[in-house]
């Protein structure tokens, strides 16, 4: 019994869509009368956005309408990490988003602890910051598919690199 089928697991976040995302939400900001006179911007730098506005309640709108355009491009939320709101120069307020690329270790762990206790017959190794599956039949290979899918791991995941012989 030779492993000759096998599938990736991983959690990428396409960065143009986030651009374009990014672009269209401070398109609406400037047009939108509740920012008016607003400071209000978003800023990408490698894998983070950061976010300013003129205070808590504006940022709750301007993440509100990132998140809209976010889920519009086919941004999945759950590859969005929040980080806790702090003041900025100005009297601005300044909140931090981290896009989620890869998976963490911890959550690789739980991924293949998942699979080990499903008891199907394939193997499952951690490669970096993704997951090979690997199985003798595409049939176990779905279903191993399908509880990943059943189980939340709090992060987003895309099953790619399908390969079958």
């Amino acid at each position: 019994m030779s492993a000759k089928n096998s599938f990736d697991v991983v959690s990428k976040i396409d960065l143009q869509e986030v651009v374009n995302a990014i672009q269209q939400a401070i398109k609406e900001v400037r047009t939108r009368f509740d920012f008016k006179g607003s400071a209000s911007n978003i800023e990408l730098e490698k894998n983070e956005m950061i976010l300013v506005s003129d205070d808590e309640y504006r940022m709750k709108a301007l993440i509100d309408i990132l998140q809209q355009k976010l889920v519009k491009r086919g941004v999945p939320l759950n590859g969005l990490t929040y980080g806790r709101l702090e003041d900025a120069a100005g009297g601005k307020v300044r909140q931090k988003i981290s896009l989620q690329q890869g998976i963490p270790t911890e959550k690789a762990k739980e991924i293949v602890k998942v699979i080990k206790d499903s008891k199907f017959k394939v193997q499952a190794a951690i490669m970096g910051d993704y997951v090979r599956i690997s199985g003798s039949s595409r049939d176990i290979l779905q279903q191993v598919i399908h509880l990943l899918r059943s189980k939340d791991f709090g992060i987003h995941m895309d099953f790619t690199n399908y390969r079958g012989q």
